[in-house]
């Protein structure tokens, strides 16, 4: 039996803040447990709701030193679904009313935690065989592992892998106040390790001294080693290249599922959609005050509408997007000049364009299940979640081939008959409108190949059983 253990700051159904809590929540479920014994460890946030609370149990505590102070841990413990989750509870770091809030406050909070998930392993009675860390969050993991806890022989040939979830966020400050805050000596505080342009840097320390990194994509592993993508980590990242690898996240396909999804009003699938996904779209255009057609081409876009995200190319582009035979549904927040643009243009083209500038999980499923395209042409995305949704509910991506948009969706060729939806290559405006034409044209010209897109879409296979396989693969080459 190998012993798996994941550190992370969020996971599902606890708390959660973005792709990580789904990762960490849902992938421990599809390992072999005959081979495989993964627990979770967390925070235990106030801010979690008060039924997870409720069912948590008190296992122990005891004080641990980290920098100057002298802190509490106590150790809660809960098994859901067939998972043990730990949550290390400790008011001082996680009463806030947010999981993050800024730095340097947050990276004390997770130097804290770094540690208290090395400290409580003797406690509890799990020795794990690999510490798999998550995010900048728990990038000291690695390090205290190879700092003052190999005194104890508990902690020998503990490995440790680093997943990399965005690279832009790396727990970064001056080196004095990291240095005071973690304890660790001026050893860790050269640039091949945790120091990186002047500043400390958790993220870089797990990525060196872990023994495997990965992200969460093939096509983001790549991208990580160039200059444009690499965050000023690239030549780490390309010194690490043997131990670097690309595993893509899944989605759970029991909540993201046509068949029995109670979120949407008409089920649907691979053999039904033809007649049963566009009443979807109906009642849609309906909930949201749209022109009622059933033969119109409806593009959704479900997302945190930030730079990142390509909404420069949209709003360089959205007038003439809106001259085609197309509607336009919108559903995110972020940044203030996006959520006023999709405002605007919902005011100009009512009827056509619907922006809803709010968060509404099920609306979210109702989008993915009317909608025949789905528009993300991102600057960059690691491994993206919503292309695997809109697939799955066969609705086809527009996508930018970048990080896991160019893993999971292969562009459409008319002459081969191949493909699961559109994408374009380059980061421009032009290019990424002449992708939804082309679309638009193959939806309206030839529907009989529109359909069989939406065929091959629906038949992927984008469940966390196909990322776990992978993941224990891994895990078996690093135990050996």
């Amino acid at each position: 039996m190998k012993n798996i253990l994941f550190a992370t700051s969020e996971a599902v159904p606890f708390i959660k803040t973005g792709g990580l809590a789904d990762v960490a929540g849902a992938l421990p479920k599809c390992f072999d447990k005959q081979y495989f014994d993964i627990r979770v460890i967390l925070p235990k946030y106030a801010c979690m709701k008060q039924e997870w609370k409720d069912k948590m149990e008190y296992m122990t505590h005891f004080y641990m030193d980290i920098g100057h102070k002298n802190c509490y841990v106590g150790i809660m413990h809960m098994e859901y679904e067939g998972i043990q989750f730990y949550f290390i509870d400790n008011e001082y770091y996680f009463s806030g009313p947010t999981p993050y809030s800024s730095a340097p406050w947050d990276l004390e909070k997770f130097a804290y935690f770094s540690k208290a998930v090395l400290s409580v392993l003797p406690v509890i009675g799990f020795r794990p065989d690999i510490i798999h860390c998550h995010d900048w969050q728990t990038g000291l993991v690695p390090v205290y592992l190879h700092d003052t806890f190999q005194q104890n022989q508990f902690f020998w040939g503990i490995k440790t892998i680093m997943t990399i979830h965005n690279l832009k966020f790396q727990g970064v400050y001056d080196v004095k106040t990291v240095q005071e805050i973690t304890g660790l000596s001026d050893y860790y505080f050269a640039p091949d390790k945790l120091e990186a342009y002047k500043d400390g840097n958790f993220l870089k320390g797990g990525i060196v001294f872990a023994d495997a990194v990965t992200t969460v994509s093939a096509t983001y592993a790549q991208e990580i080693r160039t200059p444009f993508y690499g965050e000023r980590l690239d030549g780490l990242l390309n010194a690490r290249a043997q131990s670097l690898r690309g595993i893509v996240n899944g989605i759970d396909y029991d909540i993201f599922n046509p068949e029995t999804d109670p979120c949407i009003p008409y089920h649907f699938d691979a053999r039904t959609f033809r007649k049963e996904k566009v009443k979807n779209k109906l009642a849609l255009q309906k909930e949201l005050g749209l022109e009622e057609d059933p033969n119109v081409m409806m593009i959704g876009i479900i997302s945190r509408l930030t730079d990142q995200k390509g909404f420069d190319l949209i709003a360089y582009m959205m007038d003439e997007i809106c001259q085609g035979a197309v509607q336009i549904v919108v559903l995110g927040t972020g940044e203030e000049r996006y959520e006023n643009m999709f405002r605007h243009f919902d005011w100009k083209y009512h009827g056509r364009v619907s922006a809803r500038i709010y968060y509404d999980e099920a609306l979210s499923h109702r989008i993915y299940a009317a909608s025949d395209a789905f528009l993300m042409p991102s600057l960059f995305e690691p491994c993206g979640l919503s292309q695997l949704m809109s697939l799955r509910y066969g609705t086809l991506p527009i996508v930018r081939e970048t990080g896991g948009l160019k893993d999971t969706v292969e562009p459409y060729n008319e002459y081969e008959g191949t493909g699961t939806g559109f994408s374009f290559r380059n980061y421009n405006a032009h290019e990424m409108l002449n992708t939804i034409r082309y679309a638009e044209k193959i939806f309206y010209d030839n529907k009989r190949e529109w359909n069989k897109m939406v065929d091959r879409a629906m038949a992927k296979d984008f469940s966390w059983n196909q990322s776990a396989r992978q993941y224990e693969e891994m895990y078996n080459w690093l135990i050996g």
